[in-house]
């Protein structure tokens, strides 16, 4: 069981270049996720991301949460810069997880450089990690 964790934790980290991103801030960070699963099984995802927002010109504008395999589970729309408040965080609920997803990436982007920043994974199945805490 452990060997399968570490080349699933291998693979995707390859796959979407966990190990591998810029801690720039010209590229929007994701620096912690609280994710809470509702009564009816959906999910819901407090998002902080952190980013150089400097009006609407360049402006982190988007977070996701992706499978290991890159399907998109849930998108939140940032629909403006974050200019005076940064770090922010910001919800998205009613994300429907698959049940034989264990683990989550949750990534944001910036309408100028597109997605590179620092990603979160989670693993569902814990009440807590490096940079994330989940409740069941």
């Amino acid at each position: 069981m452990i060997k399968y964790w570490l080349i699933t934790i291998l693979f995707s980290s390859m796959a979407y270049g966990t190990d591998s991103f810029s801690d720039s801030l010209e590229y929007a960070q994701v620096t912690y996720v609280k994710a809470s699963q509702t009564s009816n099984g959906s999910w819901c995802f407090d998002t902080q991301v952190r980013h150089n927002d400097e009006g609407w010109q360049h402006y982190a504008d988007t977070w996701q949460v992706v499978s290991q395999q890159g399907e998109v589970l849930g998108e939140r729309v940032l629909f403006h810069p974050h200019d005076n408040e940064q770090p922010f965080t910001r919800s998205l609920c009613g994300v429907q997880i698959p049940s034989d997803v264990t683990m989550v990436i949750v990534r944001a982007k910036c309408n100028l450089h597109g997605f590179g920043g620092q990603t979160v994974v989670i693993d569902l199945g814990s009440s807590k990690g490096d940079k994330y805490s989940v409740t069941r």
